[in-house]
């Protein structure tokens, strides 16, 4: 099977594979605790497998998140970002709220994991080069 039949959807062929990265607020060591650590991995991925895309590669540090995902052409790269950064905080404060509160001890609704900002890069499946050449 090829590739381009392995990201068939219902009108259409494709896939973008992304960069992203993004740190925890304050850029606390949250993740030096490996049981912390091997949870934000298991929640990245569930969040991956309940909205729909999938993710290639996946390192999460002490405070900060790398990961590689390739998402259906319907999903952009901000919408998958907030979506793993919304699910994944929300299931590690249900999972271990006692340790995360060192951390992050606001009210619920107040309280926030990781900052506001983010990274985002396109990763190319062929270059821009091969691009032009096969539309020319």
């Amino acid at each position: 099977m090829s590739i381009y039949q392995d990201h068939a959807y219902k009108r259409g062929v494709g896939w973008s594979t992304w960069h992203f990265q993004w740190a925890t607020k304050y850029r606390y060591k949250v993740f030096d605790n490996v049981k912390l650590q091997k949870l934000c991995e298991i929640f990245l991925l569930e969040a991956a497998r309940r909205y729909k895309f999938e993710i290639d590669e996946l390192e999460v540090a002490p405070d900060h998140v790398h990961v590689i995902a390739k998402l259906r052409p319907s999903m952009s790269p901000a919408k998958a970002v907030m979506l793993m950064k919304g699910y994944s905080p929300r299931m590690l404060f249900m999972a271990d709220e006692q340790r995360l509160n060192s951390f992050y001890w606001r009210d619920a609704q107040k309280r926030s994991l990781w900052g506001d900002g983010k990274f985002i890069g396109s990763v190319g499946h062929i270059t821009l080069k091969t691009a032009k050449e096969y539309v020319k």
